[in-house]
């Protein structure tokens, strides 16, 4: 069994920090960097790696040889773990929202989960929603034996801990601190992470891909008010798109040669395009935006226009 305390020198010490000379389709009057965070392992998807670090560590303290976890059908976290898993030598179990999924063609996502050795259990929405009630989860931990629970998005306090070591990164490589850093929303974690590690004269925005009825911010005190979350870049809620979004990917893929999914990066980065044009970046703002990964689940149909 591959020791993970032993292999995170593999890990890259930090991700690149990339600078975007007219990335979007009209020119916009801020200077924009890109936090490769989709760089930092071959495997592991971008910011999940940073979440999973330390419960990894934790687990295997703890002498756990199986992880357990919760995600939807395009879930990075479910595919992250499934792949670290793998590398570092545990036993997975992804419980899947949806009973129905287990009866269909599976998506990139379940099929990479299932590569990895996951085993994927798939369960009703009504039953999804008691993921986190204690009777629920011994009922789980009484089918799949003694494991290490990880929640839905892997957010928790161990994560966060790993998520916010991001900004600092930043500032190091940038030599000073940005105007605004920028990150996609799902389950909060690197919002967070972000909120807990700024400092003063900073924005930090979040751009949710959910609906914001579905959503509960992982942070509350002075945390919250050092962030603000944007919540009109859904386009219709998580997992779903517009062909204006996907067309928008397309160009910034051509422009950049920065490959973008339209679950989350996607929508991150219209919102920035959309809110500089708005004016809403003071003039010749730096704005640092967080790659958070997650490629497995880019559509087909970005694949297919990008080799037309």
């Amino acid at each position: 069994m591959t020791d993970f305390s032993e292999q995170m020198h593999t890990f890259p010490a930090n991700s690149p920090l990339q600078l975007l000379e007219n990335p979007f389709p009209e020119l916009v009057n801020i200077r924009l960097f890109l936090k490769r965070d989709d760089l930092l392992h071959p495997l592991v998807s971008g910011n999940k790696c940073r979440k999973l670090k330390y419960n990894l560590l934790a687990a295997r303290e703890q002498k756990f040889t199986t992880l357990l976890t919760f995600g939807g059908a395009y879930s990075n976290h479910l595919y992250a773990t499934a792949a670290a898993g793998q590398e570092f030598g545990f036993r997975t179990i992804g419980v899947v929202r949806g009973e129905e999924l287990a009866k269909v063609v599976r998506n990139k996502t379940l099929l990479a989960c299932e590569a990895y050795g996951m085993q994927l259990h798939f369960i009703s929405r009504t039953e999804y929603r008691r993921k986190d009630e204690p009777d629920f989860l011994a009922d789980l931990l009484h089918q799949f034996g003694p494991c290490y629970v990880l929640p839905e998005g892997g957010t928790n306090a161990l994560a966060i801990r790993g998520t916010a070591e991001i900004l600092p990164e930043i500032i190091d490589q940038l030599g000073d601190k940005p105007d605004y850093v920028c990150c996609p929303v799902g389950t909060g974690g690197t919002l967070a992470g972000l909120a807990q590690s700024t400092a003063d004269g900073m924005n930090v925005l979040g751009f949710l891909s959910l609906n914001a009825t579905e959503f509960h911010l992982p942070i509350s005190g002075n945390d919250i008010a050092r962030c603000q979350l944007e919540t009109a870049y859904s386009f219709g809620g998580y997992a779903k798109t517009t062909p204006e979004l996907l067309r928008f990917i397309q160009s910034f893929d051509r422009k950049t040669g920065v490959l973008l999914e339209q679950v989350y990066t996607g929508k991150m980065l219209y919102g920035i395009y959309d809110l500089a044009l708005k004016g809403y970046f003071k003039t010749g703002a730096t704005v640092v935006a967080v790659h958070t990964g997650g490629l497995q689940g880019r559509s087909e149909a970005l694949n297919l226009q990008s080799k037309s």
